[in-house]
């Protein structure tokens, strides 16, 4: 394995508290070759990216489940995750692995990111509302998409230490037959 990438993967952490810096131009835009670039089943590419740096749509974004989202709100950037089960029957293995993609393009840019599960949570258990739906009637986004995640993004205002290596939990690891 590559230096850079084991290194980014021993310390790559989820952070959920940003400064109020915007993120330049030029990050962005490797971000979004990040999300083209992740791999899918068969090459399809059935994924989609709906970037949002507007302030009063990641306060709005914030709130479409009861918790685990509140980070969006403070994000400089924030990455829906969609794509459309009928091209892919493994979407959400190939969302799943281009929003892993994020995170480590992330780290690797000085930025930090936190998974926000939207597949399957609901904004309103009482009325039966779903996260997904709210979502995709805020962004536009058309029935024929599912949405997986939302990856929030933004210069890290915490600090958390990276994984040591020796304190892992090694019985996760099988060889041969379990």
């Amino acid at each position: 394995m590559k230096e850079l990438v084991h290194e980014l993967l021993k310390t790559r952490r989820s952070i959920r508290q940003y400064k109020d810096l915007p993120i330049e131009g030029e990050k962005i835009s490797q971000l979004k070759e990040v999300c083209l670039l992740s791999p899918t089943s068969k090459n399809k590419k059935t994924c989609q990216f709906i970037f949002v740096e507007n302030k009063d749509t990641l306060k709005f974004l914030a709130k479409v489940k009861p918790s685990g989202g509140q980070m969006i709100a403070s994000s400089a950037l924030s990455i829906v995750v969609i794509a459309d089960p009928e091209e892919s029957d493994v979407w959400i293995e190939d969302a799943s692995i281009a929003s892993a993609y994020l995170h480590l393009a992330c780290h690797s840019l000085d930025l930090g990111s936190c998974w926000v599960q939207i597949r399957n949570r609901m904004k309103d258990y009482e009325k039966n509302i779903s996260s997904e739906s709210v979502i995709k009637q805020k962004l536009n986004i058309p029935d024929k998409y599912k949405v997986l995640s939302i990856i929030s993004i933004g210069y890290p205002n915490e600090e958390k230490k990276g994984y040591i290596i020796e304190s892992l939990e090694k019985q996760s690891i099988h060889d041969d037959k379990m």
